[in-house]
C-alpha cells in the first residue's frame, strides 16, 4: 500500500520520499492519567484546526501527515508542549483555513521561544548542580565527569514530569488493585462471613464449620510452595462439590494441572485419615435414647440401620475381566457399587468399599464387613434385593424387607400395611444418598479409571476414600431427615 501525505498540495509519497516519516492524527489517550488525556485532547483539536478541511472526504484513520510539515522534520513528544513541532505548522498552504495554533497557555510555539525555554531549564539545572557541588565540596561537574548531566534532561519540562507522575500513579493504583484481587481470591478473607459462598463451593453449611474442619486438618495437610493449606483444602472441596475439571482448577488457582492432581490426591489422603471416624456405628443405648417417634410406633427401639446401595459411574476398564465385573445391567454402564447404612436419625453410620457394578446387593452386604457391626436383637430395614435373612439371623438379628407376592395375585392386607410402614421410613436412606450425591457431584459424574488403579496398605482406592469423605462431610451438616 502506498502511503501519501493527506495535506492538499503536498505530493510526498512513501515510495518516492523514503527519508520522510508519516504520522496519523493524534488519538485521545484516556488510560494514562488526567494530564495525559487533557494534553492529547488539546493536541488532537489543534492538529485538526491546523489542517482545516484538507481531509474532509476521507476516513480520519487513513489520514497521514508527512514530516515535511514540521520545523525539525519530526513530531514532538506529547509532553513537550512548547516545542514548535507539537503540531504541524509549515507548508500547509493547501489547507482551507490554516491557523496559528493556540495552546493552553495562549502562546504560539516558535523555535526561538522553545530555545529560550531550553536555555532557562539548562541554567536552572546548572545552578542546582553547582549548589549541590558546594554542599558536598566536590566542585561542579563538568562535561568529562563520570556522571554527566544527560542532554535529555534539558528536554523535560515541568508539564512532562507532571504528566508522567499522573501516569505512574494510575498504573500503580491499577497494579495494586489487580494484585489485591489475585491475592484475596480463594483466601480465608474471601470466604469470611459469607456462608452462602462457603455452602456453594464446599458443601459445608457455614464459614464457621469450614474453619473448624481446617483447624482439625491443618497439622496434617501437606505443605506447598505455590498454594496455602487453606487454598489446597478449598480446591479439593470445590472439586468434590462441583466436579470441576483439573484444567479449570489449574486456571482458577494459577497452578499447573499436575499440581492440582497431586494436591487433590494428597489432601484426600489426609481428609480420609482424619474424617473417617466421623462415619461411625453408634452405640445401641445412644440410638434407643434418640429414636424418632415414627420408628418407635412401627418398629419399637430395635432399628439400628437402614441400608441401600448406590452406584458411581466409572470409565470403561481396558481389562476384559474388570470390564465384565464393573458393568451394571441395571445402570447399563460401568459402575462401582457402595453399600451405605444410615441411622434412624438420618446420619451415615456405614459406607463400604467399592464393589464392581455387577455384584449383587446381597453379596456385598454379606462380604463387606457390615454384618460384623450387628448385635443380637438388632433390626435392619432394607429393600427387596437384600435377601439376607439367613445371614442376619445367624447373628441373632433380623431384617425387615417389603413382602413378596410369591405366586399370589396380590398381597394380603397385613403385608400391605407392613410394606407401607417400611416404605415410609426407607425413603430416608434414599434421601441421604441423594444428598451425598447432589451435595458432592463428583460422585454423579464419570470417575476416571486412575482413581481405581491403586490401593493403599489398607486396600482402599482413591474412589473409596472420596466416598467416605463425602459421607463424613454430609454428617457435619444438619440431617436432611426430619422427624416428628
Amino acid at each position: 500500500m502506498v502511503i501519501k501525505c493527506s495535506v492538499i498540495g503536498c505530493s510526498n509519497r512513501k515510495d518516492r520520499e523514503k527519508d520522510l516519516q508519516y504520522y496519523r492524527i493524534p488519538a485521545v489517550i484516556k488510560n494514562q492519567g488526567d494530564e495525559c488525556e487533557r494534553l492529547s485532547t488539546n493536541r488532537r483539536r489543534q492538529w485538526l484546526a491546523q489542517l482545516g478541511q484538507s481531509f474532509e472526504n476521507k476516513n480520519i484513520d487513513n489520514v497521514r501527515i508527512c514530516s515535511a510539515h514540521f520545523v525539525k522534520g519530526k513530531r514532538a513528544d506529547l509532553y513537550d508542549q512548547l516545542n514548535p513541532d507539537w503540531i504541524p505548522t509549515i507548508n500547509l498552504r493547501g489547507c482551507a483555513t490554516p491557523k496559528p495554533p493556540v495552546h493552553i497557555d495562549s502562546t504560539t510555539p516558535s523555535t526561538s521561544r522553545y530555545n529560550r525555554q531550553k536555555d532557562r531549564i539548562q541554567r536552572r539545572l546548572d545552578m542546582s548542580q553547582f549548589a549541590t557541588a558546594e554542599l558536598t565540596d566536590t566542585g561542579p561537574m563538568d562535561e568529562d565527569s563520570e556522571t554527566p548531566c544527560s542532554s535529555t534532561q534539558t528536554d523535560i519540562n515541568g508539564q512532562y514530569i507532571e504528566g508522567m507522575k499522573h501516569e505512574i500513579e494510575a498504573l500503580q493504583s491499577q497494579n495494586q488493585h489487580l494484585k489485591s484481587q489475585l491475592s484475596d481470591k480463594f483466601s480465608e478473607k474471601d470466604f469470611e462471613g459469607n456462608d452462602e459462598k462457603v455452602n456453594h463451593l464446599t458443601g459445608l453449611s457455614s464459614h464457621e464449620t469450614l474453619m473448624l474442619v481446617l483447624e482439625y486438618l491443618l497439622p496434617y495437610l501437606p505443605s506447598s510452595l505455590v498454594m496455602t493449606q487453606f487454598k489446597m483444602l478449598i480446591m479439593t472441596l470445590m472439586r468434590l462439590r462441583l466436579n470441576l475439571s483439573v484444567m479449570f482448577l489449574a486456571y482458577e488457582f494459577g497452578v499447573s494441572q499436575a499440581t492440582v492432581s497431586r494436591v487433590f490426591t494428597n489432601v484426600m489422603d489426609c481428609m480420609f485419615a482424619r474424617l473417617h471416624p466421623m462415619v461411625h456405628w453408634p452405640q445401641r443405648e445412644v440410638l434407643q435414647k434418640k429414636m424418632p417417634m415414627q420408628f418407635r410406633k412401627n418398629f419399637g427401639k430395635k432399628v439400628v440401620s437402614i441400608i441401600d446401595c448406590f452406584e458411581v459411574f466409572i470409565e470403561k476398564p481396558s481389562n476384559l475381566q474388570a470390564s465384565a465385573e464393573t458393568y451394571s445391567s441395571y445402570k447399563h454402564h460401568h459402575t462401582v457399587k457402595f453399600l451405605i447404612g444410615i441411622t434412624p436419625q438420618g446420619t451415615v453410620s456405614y459406607i463400604s468399599k467399592g464393589w464392581g457394578g455387577r455384584t449383587s446387593d446381597k453379596n456385598i452386604t454379606e462380604h463387606c464387613g457390615y454384618l460384623n457391626k450387628l448385635s443380637p436383637g438388632d433390626l435392619i430395614l432394607a429393600d427387596r434385593g437384600f435377601d439376607i435373612s439367613t445371614s442376619v439371623g445367624s447373628l441373632a438379628a433380623s431384617v425387615n424387607i417389603p413382602a413378596f407376592t410369591k405366586g399370589r395375585d396380590q398381597l394380603s392386607a397385613a403385608d400391605i400395611e407392613s410394606t407401607r410402614k417400611l416404605a415410609n421410613v426407607r425413603i430416608h436412606v434414599e434421601r441421604v444418598i441423594g444428598t451425598v450425591r447432589q451435595k458432592y457431584s463428583f460422585l454423579n459424574g464419570t470417575v476416571p479409571i486412575r482413581f481405581l488403579m491403586f490401593k493403599d496398605e489398607n486396600d482402599f482406592t482413591v474412589l473409596d476414600k472420596i466416598a467416605h469423605v463425602c459421607c463424613a462431610l454430609v454428617n457435619l451438616n444438619a440431617s436432611v431427615v426430619g422427624f416428628d
